[in-house]
């Protein structure tokens, strides 16, 4: 089922997108610190796991439906080291693809109007299957519980501890126009 239309504003598109990741990555057994809305930089400031040995930054964009991306006036300030493009939050289930700063860089597409420069990703670049869904690419922190046979994981899981492609416990995605 869509979520009711229209969706008031960009803000609420955006707090879509970032907290449907934040629950994705979480349910990967990430610890997920999201940012102030609004915040420059990064909106999920920092995943980390369990035990804190590791960490990853990553920055949401989000998209109400499949639209071009839009970046910034340059490509060289730091991006995080996981670009999520979460598109379709008018969905019931949304879809994240996963790129990496060097292939937003090597995709981007650069506009000119009124002399003024902008970077887009469009829609027929970043929607490929390398990209699809594939949280593999930023890690889980679940595989180890799941080689080690912690029960409550598992049965999380599924009973028998697959881990469906790309986001674990990812719902079908329901295909519809828009």
């Amino acid at each position: 089922m869509p979520i009711p239309q229209p969706i008031p504003n960009r803000q609420t598109v955006g707090n879509i997108g970032l907290f449907y990741v934040c629950y994705r990555l979480s349910r990967l057994g990430w610890n997920v610190m999201p940012t102030a809305r609004n915040a420059k930089g990064i909106d999920v400031l920092i995943i980390y796991s369990q035990d804190a040995s590791r960490t990853r930054t990553v920055q949401v964009k989000t998209l109400s439906r499949g639209s071009p991306v839009p970046l910034s006036k340059k490509l060289d300030h730091p991006f995080a080291e996981f670009v999520v493009i979460c598109r379709h939050v008018i969905r019931e289930t949304p879809e994240c693809l996963v790129l990496t700063p060097e292939e937003v860089r090597r995709l981007a597409h650069r506009g000119e109007k009124d002399g003024k420069v902008s970077f887009w990703l469009q829609p027929r670049d970043y929607d490929a299957e390398e990209f699809r869904e594939k949280s593999e690419r930023i890690g889980s922190e679940l595989s180890a519980d799941l080689v080690a046979g912690d029960s409550d994981t598992l049965e999380a899981a599924g009973a028998d501890g697959r881990r469906s492609s790309g986001w674990l416990f990812s719902a079908r995605a329901t295909r519809l126009s828009g």
